[in-house]
């Protein structure tokens, strides 16, 4: 996927501009904020389960290669292989051999946002090897050749018009009476083109939600069943993980899992959650001849003990970018890579650089919405801070904010000499303020508030004016209120 994250401000501004966008963005806040709140509340121990999951990750990640090597072990007894890749380019090639070996021409692909990180689609078709993504929303996507919007609704930007002239688009068989202007009818029809490739495709590729150590198992969460058409029907299943992806126990697994649906679509587990162990065993009915875990870091090593390590107990549920108001605003793509939202603002950086992403920690309110709501209690504010400081101190962003956050920085080490300039400030716009009619059509210095609304004035006093006012009214008042009787008394 082409990183555009350094034009954040030109996706944005466009994202702002395209009314199909806007028009879809409005299910994202009103399908997922209501819905997971519901299942939060019908779950008395939710915010122990929070507690709970946050604390499994950090003992996970504090010993995270004993429990990577333990399940590379479970996974050669179970007759399958781990391999492991340290970079994009790694992964993608031995994605590749194992396709070559098969003499594989049509790949099949469940939802796997690592195969979204590493390129991995174009990858396999500049090679000969076609793949098909089964995932509704992802193969809507796929014939609109775009990237995912959201990790969990990847087509979430598209209104159900488009999906329409898309698929008339792309599928010439389809008759020009036939009605499609129901999301039933849109199903259907996606349904039947996808049977044929998961019938005739020769390796099946799924992302993983879970590694279990204990018992060298992947596990995939989904609400369509085309995962596991995926992995049981090929020669061969692919599972791509990152290392974060490690958990101990099943038990472990079963605790996060009774808050990851609830925090990402509002349910109380998802349609399906499917468990796989090695390949197909002589007694199955069926299952894939081979079964190949690629492990990919990309980075994510480097963030271990690092301010950034909590951003690795992240479990992809979306609740961050579904309740983020720059997020409701601009959408996925305006992030310009493979994670948009909140918890893109934080991994994006980590994975490709700050000089490349650096737009995106300021993409914030900070609000705290996104902690909130965090199955994982991630403090994503507090790591966009910190990515913040470290543009700062490499003069990535632009000299006009460094010389304004330095000016700053002077007067408010400087008490006095702050509440001086800023009540001298305030008088002065106050008077101007009050010349212009409350509010200001243009400002030095505030033109990126001022381009698209008036800034009101201030009334001309600061808030150190106003707190000490007051004080001194309530000291006057407490001063003048008589003693009670049994104080009066001496008792």
């Amino acid at each position: 996927m082409q990183l555009t994250s350094p034009a954040f401000k030109d996706n944005a501004a466009h994202a702002l501009h395209d009314p199909n966008l806007q028009k879809a963005l409005g299910h994202v806040e009103k399908g997922f904020i209501d819905k997971r709140k519901a299942a939060a509340d019908r779950l008395p121990e939710f915010e122990a389960l929070r507690d709970r999951a946050r604390d499994i990750k950090n003992h996970t990640l504090a010993h995270i290669d004993l429990y990577l090597e333990a399940y590379e072990r479970k996974v050669i007894a179970s007759g399958g292989h781990v391999h492991w890749a340290e970079t994009a380019e790694e992964a993608r090639a031995i994605v590749l051999d194992i396709c070559r070996r098969l003499d594989a021409r049509t790949v099949t692909k469940g939802k796997t946002m690592i195969a979204e990180e590493i390129g991995l689609n174009d990858y396999l078709e500049e090679h000969g090897v076609r793949p098909v993504e089964t995932d509704l929303g992802e193969y809507i996507i796929q014939i609109r050749n775009e990237g995912p919007s959201h990790i969990i609704a990847p087509a979430v930007h598209v209104t159900k018009e488009q999906v329409e002239a898309d698929f008339r688009r792309v599928h010439t068989h389809l008759a020009t009476d036939r009605d499609l202007t129901e999301p039933t009818t849109l199903l259907g029809e996606a349904r039947a083109v996808l049977r044929r490739e998961f019938l005739t495709a020769d390796v099946g590729i799924t992302g993983a939600n879970f590694l279990v150590a204990e018992t060298g198992t992947s596990i995939i969460v989904t609400n369509e069943g085309n995962g596991d058409l995926t992995q049981t029907l090929p020669k061969a299943h692919i599972v791509l993980a990152s290392i974060e992806k490690i958990t101990p126990t099943l038990d472990d697994v079963a605790q996060i899992l009774r808050v990851l649906a609830r925090s990402a679509t509002g349910q109380d587990m998802s349609c399906y959650t499917t468990f796989s162990t090695g390949p197909r065993r002589p007694e199955d009915p069926d299952g894939p001849g081979e079964y190949h875990v690629v492990i990919l870091d990309n980075g994510r090593s480097a963030m271990l003990g690092t301010e950034f390590q909590d951003m690795l107990r992240c479990i992809r549920c979306g609740a961050c970018m579904n309740h983020c108001p720059v997020y409701h605003s601009v959408g996925g793509h305006a992030y310009g890579w493979v994670y948009p939202g909140p918890m893109g603002s934080v991994l994006t950086p980590s994975l490709v650089g700050v000089d490349k992403a650096g737009h995106l920690p300021n993409a914030s309110t900070f609000c705290g919405r996104c902690e909130s709501v965090c199955p994982m209690r991630i403090p994503l504010p507090k790591m966009m801070r910190h990515w913040r400081e470290r543009e700062f101190e490499r003069h990535l962003n632009p000299a006009a904010a460094r010389w304004g956050l330095g000016l700053w920085a002077f007067f408010a080490r400087r008490p006095k000499l702050y509440r001086l300039a800023t009540g001298v400030a305030a008088n002065l716009l106050g008077w101007l303020g009050r010349r212009a009619g409350g509010r200001f059509a243009t400002m030095p210095m505030a033109g990126g508030w001022t381009k698209y609304r008036d800034l009101p004035a201030p009334e001309g006093r600061t808030f150190h004016d106003l707190w000490a006012e007051r004080l001194a009214r309530q000291a006057a008042k407490a001063a003048k209120s008589p003693a009670p009787a049994s104080a009066a008394k001496g008792h």
